[in-house]
């Protein structure tokens, strides 16, 4: 995945929730109250989980503010590629926990890959944090942050082989309302040397083709020109159950024909699963845009064998032609 910056994204709090139990209507009032803010760092796979994250705390009543001074909760969502990642992180925390000391009661949590690597040292050894949760357990913050509001630490660091949030509506929290990311798988099994997603992100699972098509369209309905299709290798996209299957060029197909005015991208893709079937498909489509983010890992194929890349360079080559 490509390496971003880090930005600050806010989510906007989701109306007309209906809660039929009486208690559970206390619970999310008491929470209306509650603030939270969220920074982002790293690949667009974390930008896209934050929208997840927001659209889940949003639908408990929580709110979302840009100022410190007044949040009761600030999640980091964060990434272990690089060792300089971690590093930024851990210098943020230090920033937080002076902030904490001056505001008894403010909960500070770590998301993501990095809470997912070192979960033990986040909580045992540097004590900086209140609230640890994997990529897979954005579902129970909640209930974790209720815990760490009982004085109680808030971890789920459990990776599943079956989720992939297909049924939360994200909050488009980062969108200019022009483009936006919709995620059709989680994970990988790729086994890299150098790589630490398929540790820290579980195996590779696709999301149900009919939901992505679902959220593309409800976007295109609601005034985006763009969307790109996410996933750790989204070229290795295999849905199938009982009554047929689906590989990643159907997929794009798929999308494709929900309407020709609605631009399609995707990213990123592994060179030795990038098929001449996909080709054949963005040549098909005006509105698959013609675009490949198509990793250089090396030029020798020597080295490209010691990290566990499985193709040559003639293979990246011939791609390319």
């Amino acid at each position: 995945m490509e390496f971003l910056t880090e930005t600050k994204i806010i989510n906007e709090s989701r109306q007309g929730e209906v809660y039929s139990d009486t208690s559970a209507k206390a619970e999310l009032t008491s929470r209306s109250n509650r603030k939270f803010l969220l920074e982002t760092y790293g690949c667009q796979m974390n930008f896209s989980d934050s929208e997840i994250v927001a659209s889940v705390l949003s639908g408990e009543g929580y709110s979302p503010t840009t100022d410190y001074s007044t949040t009761d909760l600030i999640l980091l969502n964060t990434c272990s590629i690089r060792e300089n990642a971690e590093l930024k992180i851990f210098q943020r925390l230090k920033e937080l926990n002076v902030m904490k000391k001056k505001k008894p009661g403010l909960l500070i949590g770590i998301l993501g890959c990095m809470a997912e690597r070192l979960k033990h040292r986040l909580l045992e050894e540097e004590k900086i944090v209140d609230i640890v949760v994997g990529p897979d357990a954005y579902r129970d913050l909640p209930k974790l942050v209720s815990l760490a509001e009982g004085g109680e630490k808030g971890i789920n660091v459990l990776l599943s082989r079956e989720e992939t949030y297909a049924d939360i509506s994200p909050v488009r929290i980062h969108s200019n309302g022009i483009t936006a990311f919709i995620s059709i798988m989680r994970g990988c099994d790729n086994m890299c040397s150098f790589c630490v997603v398929p540790f820290t992100r579980g195996r590779e699972r696709s999301r149900n083709p009919e939901t992505i098509v679902k959220e593309a369209k409800e976007l295109f309905d609601k005034g985006f020109n763009e969307v790109t299709l996410l996933g750790q290798n989204v070229d290795s996209y295999n849905w199938s159950d009982t009554t047929h299957k689906l590989n990643f060029s159907g997929l794009l197909e798929k999308v494709a024909i929900i309407h020709p005015e609605l631009r399609v991208r995707f990213m990123t893709s592994h060179p030795k699963d990038m098929s001449d079937e996909v080709l054949l498909t963005m040549k098909k489509y005006d509105n698959l845009c013609k675009a490949v983010h198509l990793p250089v890992q090396s030029g020798s194929t020597r080295i490209l064998e010691l990290m566990k890349r499985e193709y040559t360079r003639e293979w990246y080559l011939d791609r390319i032609k």
